[in-house]
Protein backbone atom coordinates (compact mmCIF):
# COMPACT_ATOMS: atom_id res chain seq x y z
CA UNK A 1 0.00 0.00 0.00
CA UNK A 2 2.85 2.27 0.40
CA UNK A 3 3.31 2.26 -3.31
CA UNK A 4 0.01 4.03 -3.94
CA UNK A 5 0.60 7.70 -4.69
CA UNK A 6 -2.66 8.87 -3.01
CA UNK A 7 -1.89 7.26 0.32
CA UNK A 8 -0.40 9.37 3.05
CA UNK A 9 0.72 7.89 6.37
CA UNK A 10 -0.74 9.18 9.65
CA UNK A 11 0.44 12.60 10.68
CA UNK A 12 2.33 12.81 13.94
CA UNK A 13 0.99 15.08 16.68
CA UNK A 14 3.14 17.94 17.81
CA UNK A 15 4.86 17.35 21.20
CA UNK A 16 3.40 20.68 22.33
CA UNK A 17 -0.05 19.06 22.56
CA UNK A 18 1.26 16.36 24.85
CA UNK A 19 2.86 18.93 27.16
CA UNK A 20 -0.27 21.10 27.12
CA UNK A 21 -2.38 18.11 28.17
CA UNK A 22 0.11 17.21 30.90
CA UNK A 23 0.09 20.80 32.19
CA UNK A 24 -3.71 20.79 32.25
CA UNK A 25 -3.77 17.59 34.30
CA UNK A 26 -1.23 19.08 36.74
CA UNK A 27 -3.30 22.27 37.09
CA UNK A 28 -6.48 20.30 37.82
CA UNK A 29 -4.66 18.19 40.41
CA UNK A 30 -3.17 21.31 42.02
CA UNK A 31 -6.63 22.90 42.17
CA UNK A 32 -8.02 19.88 44.03
CA UNK A 33 -5.10 19.90 46.46
CA UNK A 34 -5.63 23.62 47.10
CA UNK A 35 -9.38 23.22 47.66
CA UNK A 36 -8.96 20.30 50.05
CA UNK A 37 -6.10 21.95 51.95
CA UNK A 38 -7.86 25.30 52.36
CA UNK A 39 -11.17 23.83 53.55
CA UNK A 40 -9.71 21.47 56.15
CA UNK A 41 -10.47 22.30 59.76
CA UNK A 42 -7.45 23.77 61.55
CA UNK A 43 -5.21 21.42 63.45
CA UNK A 44 -5.47 21.37 67.21
CA UNK A 45 -2.52 22.88 69.06
CA UNK A 46 -0.19 20.34 70.59
CA UNK A 47 -0.83 19.79 74.27
CA UNK A 48 2.81 20.14 75.21
CA UNK A 49 2.92 23.72 73.90
CA UNK A 50 3.06 26.31 76.68
CA UNK A 51 0.77 29.37 76.60
CA UNK A 52 2.27 32.76 75.96
CA UNK A 53 3.81 34.50 78.93
CA UNK A 54 1.63 37.09 80.60
CA UNK A 55 2.60 40.74 80.44
CA UNK A 56 4.40 42.26 83.41
CA UNK A 57 1.45 44.37 84.53
CA UNK A 58 3.43 46.57 86.94
CA UNK A 59 5.93 47.58 84.24
CA UNK A 60 3.10 48.11 81.77
CA UNK A 61 1.25 50.36 84.21
CA UNK A 62 4.39 52.39 84.91
CA UNK A 63 5.10 52.86 81.21
CA UNK A 64 1.57 54.04 80.41
CA UNK A 65 1.38 56.34 83.43
CA UNK A 66 4.62 57.94 82.23
CA UNK A 67 3.17 58.38 78.73
CA UNK A 68 0.01 59.95 80.16
CA UNK A 69 2.18 62.31 82.25
CA UNK A 70 4.14 63.24 79.12
CA UNK A 71 0.94 64.05 77.22
CA UNK A 72 -0.26 66.19 80.13
CA UNK A 73 3.07 68.04 80.29
CA UNK A 74 3.01 68.67 76.53
CA UNK A 75 -0.43 70.26 76.89
CA UNK A 76 0.71 72.35 79.86
CA UNK A 77 3.77 73.53 77.92
CA UNK A 78 1.61 74.48 74.95
CA UNK A 79 3.26 72.15 72.45
CA UNK A 80 -0.03 70.27 72.07
CA UNK A 81 -3.46 71.89 72.03
CA UNK A 82 -6.05 70.74 74.57
CA UNK A 83 -8.21 68.68 72.22
CA UNK A 84 -5.20 66.83 70.82
CA UNK A 85 -4.00 66.16 74.37
CA UNK A 86 -7.40 64.69 75.31
CA UNK A 87 -7.27 62.50 72.21
CA UNK A 88 -3.71 61.38 72.99
CA UNK A 89 -4.68 60.43 76.53
CA UNK A 90 -7.73 58.54 75.28
CA UNK A 91 -5.60 56.69 72.75
CA UNK A 92 -3.01 55.85 75.44
CA UNK A 93 -5.73 54.53 77.74
CA UNK A 94 -7.21 52.39 74.98
CA UNK A 95 -3.77 51.01 74.08
CA UNK A 96 -3.18 50.18 77.74
CA UNK A 97 -6.45 48.24 77.83
CA UNK A 98 -5.39 46.36 74.69
CA UNK A 99 -1.94 45.55 76.07
CA UNK A 100 -3.23 44.57 79.52
CA UNK A 101 -6.28 42.54 78.52
CA UNK A 102 -5.95 41.65 74.85
CA UNK A 103 -9.20 43.44 73.97
CA UNK A 104 -8.79 45.56 70.83
CA UNK A 105 -9.97 48.73 72.59
CA UNK A 106 -8.35 51.24 70.19
CA UNK A 107 -10.77 50.10 67.49
CA UNK A 108 -13.87 50.01 69.69
CA UNK A 109 -16.43 52.75 70.18
CA UNK A 110 -17.60 53.78 73.62
CA UNK A 111 -20.76 51.72 73.13
CA UNK A 112 -18.65 48.67 72.22
CA UNK A 113 -16.61 49.12 75.38
CA UNK A 114 -19.78 49.35 77.47
CA UNK A 115 -21.04 46.06 76.01
CA UNK A 116 -17.70 44.41 76.72
CA UNK A 117 -17.07 43.20 80.26
CA UNK A 118 -14.55 45.99 81.00
CA UNK A 119 -16.56 48.54 82.98
CA UNK A 120 -13.52 50.49 84.23
CA UNK A 121 -12.29 51.08 80.68
CA UNK A 122 -15.76 52.09 79.47
CA UNK A 123 -16.20 54.54 82.35
CA UNK A 124 -12.78 56.11 81.82
CA UNK A 125 -13.25 56.49 78.07
CA UNK A 126 -16.69 57.97 78.71
CA UNK A 127 -15.15 60.51 81.08
CA UNK A 128 -12.59 61.50 78.44
CA UNK A 129 -15.15 61.88 75.61
CA UNK A 130 -16.18 65.49 76.44
CA UNK A 131 -12.58 66.61 76.02
CA UNK A 132 -12.22 64.75 72.76
CA UNK A 133 -15.52 65.54 71.08
CA UNK A 134 -17.37 68.08 73.20
CA UNK A 135 -17.87 71.76 72.41
CA UNK A 136 -15.60 74.50 73.75
CA UNK A 137 -14.66 75.18 76.54
CA UNK A 138 -12.95 71.88 77.06
CA UNK A 139 -12.41 70.31 80.46
CA UNK A 140 -8.88 70.66 81.83
CA UNK A 141 -6.34 68.21 80.49
CA UNK A 142 -5.12 67.58 84.03
CA UNK A 143 -8.55 66.17 85.00
CA UNK A 144 -8.56 63.86 81.99
CA UNK A 145 -5.00 62.75 82.72
CA UNK A 146 -5.87 62.12 86.37
CA UNK A 147 -8.86 59.97 85.39
CA UNK A 148 -6.72 57.98 82.95
CA UNK A 149 -3.92 57.52 85.50
CA UNK A 150 -6.40 56.34 88.11
CA UNK A 151 -7.86 53.80 85.68
CA UNK A 152 -4.39 52.49 84.85
CA UNK A 153 -3.38 52.30 88.54
CA UNK A 154 -6.59 50.49 89.53
CA UNK A 155 -6.31 47.92 86.70
CA UNK A 156 -5.91 44.38 87.93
Amino acid sequence: MQDEPAFFGPLQYSPAWMWAGFALIVLVAAWYVFVFASTRPPRAAPEHQRPAQLTDLAALKAAYIQRINDAEQDAAAGTTDARAAHQDISHLLRRFVRDASGVDAPRMTHADLERHPLPAAAAAVGAIYPGEFGPEPLPPVSATAAAARETVRAWS
